[in-house]
């Protein structure tokens, strides 16, 4: 009896997995019909983003917001201060809150490009399901309470995402279909084992809101000299409680948070308007230049002129490629 309950079980196991392994393959198809040669593409469908690269690439930063990320071929690392994130088309990353990561694909080929999409999610739709699901604003005992998360890809997931990319086909139906199967994945990421993270970012009497909140004033800062006593004023904690959950949720203190901040901001302004790094580093609230350009080397592994050259290289290698 209980040998014949465990075939029975490891059958349903291998169905389960052979209907990922097609689903995920049909995934892969759709994006690399949607999209034209490597980069990321905004869609149709508003906050759905596909992407592609042929080639493994160094670490690109950038600033998240709360998404569903999928890999349907390929995989790829994602850096948040010095803890490691790696996900690949057996399980998906989100970010919870807005977070300044470094992502490197580390599977690619021409031959396999990497394939993978990008869902945004906004705050108030997650707080309206959240609060219409109840879901409580306590995290698990001792569970850190990291802004981001990987769970396992499954066909609870992956059914709906094809759904919602296969409307790419049809774009009339978009814009009534595309809010509700967005907020049917929701649903589903809210339901999972760690979907207390995206809860409790929206939900206004939790931690993580009010730290939601501190991010969101060092976004529209980040020029500004940072004070703690007034950051923690704003969103109404205590300077050690704000230091404390500030770095449980993001991995780092308000003040490397910050530092982020400037130096993506600074490479932004010398790739994109061509700016000098004095400029650039003055523009983002640095009033020393060699502190800027020490920062600078430290966090991107090279000095600003010798970092955008890189950069604009492998900009055009990319097009000719």
């Amino acid at each position: 009896m209980l040998k014949s309950s465990t075939r029975a079980l490891n059958g349903s196991r291998a169905a389960d997995q052979l209907q990922v392994t097609v689903m995920r393959a049909e995934l892969a198809a759709q994006i690399d019909r949607q999209v034209r040669g490597d980069g990321a593409f905004a869609t149709a469908i508003p906050r759905l983003r596909l992407g592609r690269v042929s080639r493994t690439e160094h670490p690109v930063h950038g600033v998240f917001d709360p998404a569903l990320c999928v890999i349907a071929q390929g995989s790829k690392r994602v850096l948040l201060g010095n803890e490691v994130y790696v996900y690949d088309t057996s399980h998906y990353l989100v970010f919870a809150q807005n977070l300044p990561v470094a992502g490197q694909v580390i599977d690619a080929s021409p031959e396999a490009p990497h394939l993978a999409l990008r869902l945004n999610f906004d705050v108030k739709d997650i707080t309206s399901l959240a609060l219409k699901m109840k879901l409580s604003t306590t995290p698990p005992s001792r569970t850190p309470q990291r802004g981001i998360f990987t769970g396992e890809l499954s066909t609870t997931l992956l059914e709906p995402l094809l759904r919602l990319t296969r409307l790419l086909e049809t774009p009339e139906d978009i814009p009534i279909m595309a809010p509700m199967i967005s907020r049917e994945i929701l649903y589903q990421l809210l339901k999972s084992a760690d979907g207390w993270r995206l809860a409790q970012m929206a939900l206004a009497d939790s931690q993580s809101h009010r730290i939601a909140h501190a991010i969101e004033l060092l976004r529209k800062r980040f020029q500004e000299t940072l004070r703690m006593e007034d950051l923690a004023s704003d969103v109404h904690m205590s300077v050690s409680a704000l230091h404390h959950h500030f770095k449980a949720v993001t991995a780092m203190s308000p003040l490397q948070y910050q530092k982020q901040l400037r130096l993506q901001e600074a490479r932004r302004i010398m790739l994109s308007e061509h700016a000098d790094a004095a400029t650039a580093g003055h523009r983002v609230g640095y009033d020393s230049q060699s502190q800027f350009n020490r920062e600078y080397s430290r966090f991107f592994g090279a000095p600003p002129v010798r970092d955008v050259k890189r950069l604009r290289e492998q900009q055009v290698g990319g097009m000719s490629g």
